[in-house]
């Protein structure tokens, strides 16, 4: 058996720590979210559930083991919006319930009577300017985000013209502004970043929260007026083909949370970001002085009391190194590093391997 030999690791010169983040692109299209799998609204990779808080959507008939989750989406509107004291509501009280619980999960509570705060198209959250009191909720799958969205990297793009005609005019929500010019913040729900809709400050118009993986859209996207006034007239056709036709104000007050996430799956163009994965390593620098490790105790090495790598007796011992193993203080073996091809070493030689743990 080869000789087992220790060699102590100081910690200050032979092990640090990295972190390396890799990201990987998600391109999610359209067409996925309306209309391949089966007629529009009833697509078999778009789930429905019974409670209608919500939608799941997956990248292939979800009843299928292929099937792959992307995100799932819904709305809701505050307390205190207009909304709310509007007549022949719909699921009203589900709809205020689902926004409470995004802003308390993302945003927290505020004052001496914790007041759920309320979400802001800017980067000073909390200071009532630039509310957003009636939001889209996309909540995108750890399969696909990982840790996080890569900030700077998120992009969706919606069809802001007729029902008929949804995607003949178009607008993008981008956070490259937020993230790259003018920053992110970080709230009880991790670093958020703005979504803009052009170049100046009266285009903000959402908000993304990075590690989340949420993305927070306001209603009044689909107007040409920041405060959604000048609202598409024909944002939903509440009969799917008849001439009733509703405004995102009114679909939000009338039509149920499933009917608005249709609604609101009919406009997008497509959506893509950059996801995020951690690795965190530990590297141990094993040093190999050149008069250490220079000899085997495996039985082959020795024959008639001579070394048999050895051609003549003033030739240098010579061994090859195969393993490190890294011991705990009790020199119990923890991890085993295999080399990929036997390495020389002798008296003339001193060798430092790199030994990195990935987690």
């Amino acid at each position: 058996m080869p000789v087992q030999n220790y060699e102590i690791l100081n910690p200050n010169t032979d092990v640090t720590t990295t972190r390396t983040l890799l990201h990987e692109f998600i391109p999610v299209t359209g067409t996925i979210l309306s209309a391949t799998y089966g007629t529009y609204p009833n697509e078999g990779n778009i789930k429905n559930f019974t409670h209608g808080m919500f939608q799941s959507v997956y990248d292939y008939p979800y009843l299928s083991s292929s099937a792959n989750h992307i995100f799932d989406i819904t709305m809701g509107y505050d307390e205190g919006s207009a909304l709310s004291a509007s007549s022949g509501y719909t699921m009203q009280k589900k709809k205020i319930n689902i926004y409470n619980q995004f802003a308390q999960v993302l945003l927290g509570y505020t004052g001496s009577n914790n007041q759920v705060e309320i979400f802001e198209s800017d980067l000073d959250y909390g200071d009532d300017n630039r509310q957003m009191k009636e939001c889209y909720f996309v909540n995108f799958s750890r399969l696909l985000s990982k840790d996080q969205v890569k900030p700077g990297s998120f992009s969706i793009t919606l069809g802001v013209g007729t029902w008929a005609q949804s995607l003949t005019t178009r607008k993008t929500l981008t956070d490259a502004s937020a993230s790259v010019t003018k920053g992110t913040k970080t709230t009880p729900g991790g670093e958020y970043g703005v979504l803009y809709s052009g170049s100046n400050a009266d285009s903000r118009c959402g908000l993304i929260f990075y590690e989340a993986g949420i993305a927070v859209i306001s209603g009044s996207v689909m107007g040409t007026g920041v405060d959604g006034s000048t609202a598409v007239a024909q944002f939903y056709n509440d009969k799917d083909g008849a001439a009733t036709n509703l405004t995102w104000l009114q679909s939000f007050v009338s039509s149920s949370i499933s009917g608005n996430c249709d609604a609101l799956r009919h406009r997008v163009y497509n959506l893509s970001y950059n996801n995020t994965t951690e690795i965190n390593s530990t590297i141990y620098f094993c040093r190999v002085p050149h008069n250490k490790y220079n000899y085997s105790s495996n039985p082959t090495y020795t024959s008639a009391s001579k070394i048999t790598v050895k051609n003549k007796a003033s030739d240098q011992p010579v061994s090859y190194i195969t393993t490190v193993g890294l011991y705990n203080t009790a020199n119990e073996l923890l991890a085993v590093a295999k080399l990929s091809e036997p390495l020389r070493k002798s008296p003339e030689t001193e060798i430092t391997l790199r030994v990195r743990l990935d987690y």
